[in-house]
């Protein structure tokens, strides 16, 4: 006997055999019981989903002659062995007849058609009509067969099948009962394949069904017909590599390679997957079309677990790649992904389109990507230019470290208003509690360091000099008093020491700045109040309306932080009603902000120089553009 194909061998003979279609198998099996048989049917669906195979089995349903004769011989688990069954699987049926509307659109073949309607059937119960692709028929033919469709003699059925239901008239549908076939999903075309070889005797590799499903795009027809294909290419088995040179498709691990250095944030493993990518000559495009879908499927997997598709057999390794990742992340990742996709025409070639837009993905991601080292400013003396040296930097030998930044215009307002009618402020830092060991540094020029409007009047072409002088203590008290209200910690500096004894919601506010946080992490952790701490377990109190941002990931990284100052305790985010009395560091640095805002305009407002701008010109201070400088914003 001839090879027969394995679509073939293994079509499925009963509602029972099939696969998937649950929804078009209860109704036509209840329908069947209960004697509810209707005149048209019309099956739609994409191809290979079984369209013509339910029609084939309602066909044996209504002509199983196991059960006598008659209307009440009717049934849902036809026999497959009398007459009738063996000959509609024969395809020998004289009572089917099977039209292919495609080659016979015309309408003088549907009158030739519709002319034996009207005869009983010879061999069986029903006569049954199957008119595979319908909406091909034209329109003549359409209307020469809807009075039939309509009104056909008891002993018709019509079965329509189409892939295109959309192109029928209205007129056809509403005569029909129909059911629409769903996709199958790669799940379930990998488990009917993996029956299949098992029964034929064929040592296959799970991933490789897994290509094999995803290649079908939902029809077991096409899956069990790339699976004869592959036997024949594996000569005999069923190999993921054969499969993969088969189709020509990517591997599938190759993009979880990448998306695992994404985690890493491994750089040279990035561009070592891409080389390696590059000796199959792959198309770049495609790659990065299946980055972003891995991206996509990655957000899912964080904010609904179960919703995940196991389409390339990689549930699991997706979910554990997932917690690896933060939100923020995934989500930036993915709209780099989709912007560069958009740009790859534009790039030299596609490699260096697709590199480029991996590498854009860490250089902008949330978390801090690597900095270039940053060069301090050159010394004009022995301090830093500006008369401050840099957090990060010892100070100069037998200089002194100043507690303001030198262009805290807000936070020097108050404090030098009363020289402003005399002369302009030095471009120097703010007056400091202990007497300088040496004379600072002359300051830098007005168009480096010092706004235009603070330069001295009458002074051009010389050189301001520092002030050596130590500020009056009147001074010195109303600039400390400023600097702490209206400066918070700089992120930059160094850590404080570390923390002892009980941690309370002052202390986290103090120290807050200083954890170094980013991202959704600083957010959550901004919009949180220390609500207890017995030296164990540290319990913050969340806000309600950040619940939703609530994750693992960002309170593993609020603990590191907090244990990297010395806080070491089992950290816990309770989400509940915040107290009226205090103020989240979100709140603290809304407020401070505002604060200085305002000081900063009051301080503006009162220039001598702004004023004199304001009488000649007729010039307005535009209060929306005023912001604080550098130092002070990061509160």
């Amino acid at each position: 006997m001839s090879y027969q194909v394995l679509a073939r061998k293994w079509r499925p003979r009963t509602f029972h055999e099939l696969v998937g279609q649950e929804h078009v198998q209860r109704a036509l099996v209840n329908a069947l019981d209960q004697g509810r048989l209707h005149h048209a049917y019309l099956f739609t669906g994409t191809r290979g989903v079984g369209k013509t195979t339910l029609a084939r089995i309602l066909a044996k349903c209504l002509n199983c002659t196991a059960n006598g004769q008659g209307d009440e011989g009717v049934t849902s688990t036809p026999c497959g062995k009398c007459d009738s069954c063996r000959s509609i699987d024969e395809g020998r049926f004289v009572d089917l007849i099977e039209v292919d509307a495609a080659s016979r659109t015309k309408v003088e073949d549907t009158r030739e058609l519709l002319d034996n309607v009207q005869y009983a059937p010879t061999q069986g119960r029903y006569k049954v009509y199957l008119i595979d692709e319908v909406h091909m028929l034209s329109t003549s033919s359409f209307n020469a067969l809807l009075k039939t469709l309509e009104e056909p003699p008891p002993h018709v059925k019509f079965l329509l099948a189409t892939t295109d239901p959309q192109k029928l008239p209205p007129t056809v549908l509403s005569r029909c009962l129909q059911f629409t076939l769903k996709h199958m999903p790669p799940e379930r075309i990998v488990g009917h394949l993996a029956k299949v070889l098992e029964a034929e005797g064929v040592p296959f590799e799970e991933s490789a069904l897994w290509l094999l499903g995803k290649a079908a795009e939902g029809s077991m027809r096409d899956a069990m017909s790339l699976t004869d294909q592959a036997i024949a290419f594996g000569q005999g088995e069923v190999h993921h590599a054969d499969v993969a040179a088969m189709l020509g498709t990517l591997d599938h691990r190759h993009v979880l390679a990448l998306a695992e250095a994404l985690a890493e944030v491994d750089a040279p493993r990035l561009l070592a997957e891409v080389a390696t990518l590059a000796e199959h000559g792959p198309d770049f495009a495609a790659v990065l079309d299946d980055i972003s879908g891995v991206l996509h499927r990655l957000a899912i997997a964080q904010m609904v677990p179960d919703a995940v598709d196991n389409g390339h057999g990689d549930r699991e390794a997706l979910l554990a790649l997932a917690a690896r990742f933060t939100a923020e992340d995934i989500q930036l990742y993915y709209q780099i992904g989709i912007q560069g996709r958009g740009d790859m025409e534009h790039a030299p070639d596609l490699r260096t389109a697709l590199e480029m837009t991996l590498l854009r993905m860490l250089a902008f991601r949330p978390q801090g990507a690597p900095r270039p080292a940053q060069t301090p400013l050159p010394l004009r003396s022995q301090g830093a230019a500006g008369g401050a040296a840099p957090a990060d930097e010892t100070p100069a030998q037998g200089g002194s470290v100043p507690e303001a930044n030198s262009s805290s215009r807000p936070a020097q307002a108050s404090t030098e208003e009363r020289r402003f009618a005399e002369e302009a402020p030095p471009a120097t830092s703010p007056p400091v509690d202990h007497e300088p060991t040496e004379k600072a540094a002359p300051a830098l020029p007005p168009d480096e360091e010092t706004p235009p409007w603070i330069a001295q009047e009458g002074q051009e072409g010389e050189e301001v000099e520092a002030q050596s002088e130590p500020a009056t203590p009147e001074a010195q008290a109303v600039a400390s008093s400023t600097t702490s209200e209206a400066q918070a910690p700089d992120p930059s500096a160094s850590s404080p020491a570390p923390l002892e004894g009980h941690f309370g919601h002052a202390d986290w506010l103090a120290c807050f700045d200083s954890l170094g946080l980013g991202g959704l992490t600083r957010n959550l952790a901004a919009h949180c109040v220390v609500e207890a701490d017995d030296g164990e377990q540290l319990t913050l109190r969340l806000d309600p309306s950040q619940e939703a941002m609530q994750a693992e990931v960002h309170v593993t990284r609020i603990r590191e932080a907090l244990a990297a100052i010395g806080i070491e305790r089992r950290l816990v985010l309770a989400p509940g009603a915040l107290p009226a009395e205090v103020e989240t560091p979100k709140q603290q640095t809304d407020r401070l902000a505002a604060q200085r805002h305002t000081e900063a305009i009051e301080a503006l407002n009162r220039d001598p120089h702004v004023q004199k701008l304001q009488q000649a010109f007729g010039a307005r201070l535009i209060e929306s553009t005023v912001k604080p400088t550098d130092t002070e914003a990061r509160g």
